[in-house]
């Protein structure tokens, strides 16, 4: 596996963000997306604790527990504030994902302002927010509406690796779904030969700081330690491009769900055989192209 540093920039045009990162697909780390909002200093555990630690919520677990289905289900219920305590005292796999908690708390919306190199493209009425606990992981997928991805840490350190949709043969993608199955921690497990010809991105994204995850990109997140995110998400610029996103929720999703109903562990004995089909494949034409 090859992985490449993500770039750095203080400060970005419009027009360079625009022709250097959106029309070329090259990921960025922005520091200053969020320079000058009050939740990098006023949010904490102790403080959502009080203004939304009676709220339930749903925890997900490891990264491999629902290889089968398109998303994880949760595992367990818990009170936010009882979550917090969770994650805050001992490394935990238990994640929060995506939670709304700007639209249950709305007034937290007002701690946050977003220096938006987009020009005004950014969906920034529909936050999303994820916590992990110290170890926990999230599988690696692409998100399904083919939106872009601005993903802003504010507490702890993540772990984030990248792929372009050119290098899914190589990532064991089940078919129907939208993540792999195969342990990037681990590229050189003989089980999956094609991770180590894969090609990507790779960053320790730190607090203040906002990954720009382009359209279609495959992301692996590891919890480096506990902590929380914000997300946004840019509408895709291509008709073509929402139309695939429209298709993968309201078609491609509930294809994958019937035929789990309907065959169960044979639809996904099926699926991994393809996944396994495919990388083969796609090792043997990088060999052939190398000789």
């Amino acid at each position: 596996m090859l992985l490449k540093p993500i770039e750095r920039v203080e400060e970005i045009s419009n027009d360079n963000f625009q022709k250097l990162h959106l029309q070329q697909k090259e990921p960025v780390i922005l520091r200053n997306f969020v320079k000058g909002s009050a939740a990098l200093t006023k949010w904490d555990y102790d403080y959502f604790k009080k203004v939304a630690g009676h709220h339930k919520v749903n925890l997900y677990g490891r990264e491999d527990a629902f290889n089968d289905h398109a998303t994880s289900p949760p595992v367990q219920k818990a009170t936010f504030g009882e979550y917090l305590d969770m994650i805050s005292s001992a490394p935990s796999e238990l994640r929060l994902f995506l939670f709304n908690l700007l639209k249950i708390e709305p007034e937290l919306k007002k701690d946050l302002v977003y220096n938006d190199p987009t020009g005004g493209k950014i969906v920034s009425w529909l936050p999303f927010m994820f916590f992990g606990g110290e170890g926990s992981s999230v599988r690696y997928h692409y998100d399904i509406d083919m939106s872009h991805i601005f993903l802003t840490q504010f507490k702890g350190v993540k772990r984030v690796l990248l792929f372009s949709q050119e290098q899914t043969p190589l990532l064991y993608k089940l078919p129907y779904n939208f993540h792999g199955v195969a342990n990037l921690n681990n590229p050189a497990d003989e089980r999956y030969p094609a991770l180590k010809y894969l090609k990507g991105w790779e960053c320790d994204l730190q607090p203040g700081e906002t990954l720009y995850i382009p359209s279609g990109y495959w992301h692996y997140i590891k919890y480096v330690t506990e902590g929380y995110s914000v997300s946004l998400r840019m509408l895709n610029e291509s008709p073509m491009e929402r139309l695939r996103g429209f298709r993968n929720i309201v078609i491609t999703r509930r294809i994958d769900n019937t035929m789990r109903r309907l065959f169960n562990g044979r639809w996904l004995k099926y699926k991994l055989n393809q996944a396994d089909n495919a990388a083969n494949k796609a090792i043997e034409k990088l060999s052939k192209n190398s000789a």
